[in-house]
């Protein structure tokens, strides 16, 4: 049976039980403390019961941190940019200095709206908390915290909807103005891009061993998606490549992810630019290939690095043309 003591005006519970460690925990009502207290017993005596001591004594901060020191320098050079900077964020907000075990879906939501208040975009929270969930199940899995529920599963609707995708396009003029504003090297990445559909983080990471001029191809590791691919060079690649100096590091741009987002963002405003961003050229690139060429949605796929051409049916009105014809 627990014991329910008051000391300065905390209520106290202590369960002692033979075959588990001691339990206890402080809680400001005395009904909480007998509430937890039965809910203890009654997982020892059916069996449920798990220590949560260690997760009781780590915050979500320090999980945070944990996982980028074990778990971040395993993955791939740009999810371990993007990760790390989010961890970096996240441990600057309240929820971070609560402890795995008593963190709750009721304190996500109160971090959601701090966010959404702050006007990020939905799809910024969902990854928000799509590196919180991992902390937990890394804790569960290697960290000796088998019985740690995971807060973000309990979430259901409170977590932010997802729009279904980002729809910029390169207005009239736009691209002519974007190129003038960029100068010699930036108009280059801005070229590239556009000609090969290859995200920010493919293209800081594309190096001179990875490009075959002779066969016109690339090859990109180290993915977001996780698997390498090999992708055709256009002609207007290919114009690109034959411009560029050779660096002694043997990167073909030169430039970071972040040195890359950095830029976008300056040459967009110098070229009075609004809500355009460098993956937007991403969506650009591939619209035109659906727009401008015969190519099926599979061959698509492989430049693009879609793991499915299912996942390219938001382009798919941009052939409604094709449709008419077909139809007759």
């Amino acid at each position: 049976m627990a014991t329910i003591t008051n000391r300065d005006g905390r209520w106290q519970a202590k369960i002692r039980r033979q075959g588990y460690p001691p339990q206890s925990r402080t809680f400001m009502r005395q009904a909480d403390a007998e509430a937890w207290a039965r809910k203890v017993e009654r997982e020892m005596d059916t069996g449920a019961w798990r220590d949560t001591s260690e997760a009781e004594r780590v915050t979500l901060g320090e999980g945070l941190s944990r996982w980028r020191d074990e778990v971040l320098p395993d993955l791939a050079p740009s999810s371990q940019i993007a990760d790390g900077n989010r961890i970096s964020l996240l441990l600057r907000y309240p929820i971070a200095k609560i402890s795995l075990a008593r963190l709750r879906s009721a304190d996500l939501a109160d971090f959601i709206r701090e966010r959404r208040a702050e006007g990020v975009s939905a799809n910024t929270v969902r990854l928000d908390l799509a590196q919180i969930s991992r902390v937990f199940r890394t804790a569960q899995e290697s960290w000796a915290m088998e019985g740690l529920p995971n807060p973000v599963r309990a979430l259901g609707r409170s977590k932010p909807r997802v729009s279904g995708g980002r729809e910029r396009r390169l207005g009239p003029g736009e691209e002519e103005r974007l190129l003038e504003a960029a100068g010699p090297a930036f108009s280059q990445v801005i070229r590239f891009a556009l000609a090969t559909c290859a995200r920010r983080g493919e293209i800081a990471g594309l190096t001179w061993k990875h490009v075959n001029m002779s066969n016109r191809t690339m090859r990109l590791v180290d993915t977001k998606n996780g698997t390498d691919r090999s992708v055709p060079l256009s002609t207007a690649a290919m114009a690109v490549l034959e411009n560029l100096p050779r660096h002694i590091d043997g990167s073909v741009f030169g430039m970071t992810e972040m040195q890359i987002t950095k830029i976008m963002r300056r040459v967009t405003k110098n070229a009075g630019i609004d809500g355009l961003t460098f993956h937007d050229l991403r969506h650009e690139a591939i619209s035109r290939l659906f727009e401008r060429t015969r190519l099926t949605e599979r061959q698509i796929a492989q430049i693009s690095g879609h793991k499915t051409a299912q996942m390219l049916w938001r382009y798919a009105h941009l052939r409604v043309d094709d449709l008419v014809e077909a139809i007759g």
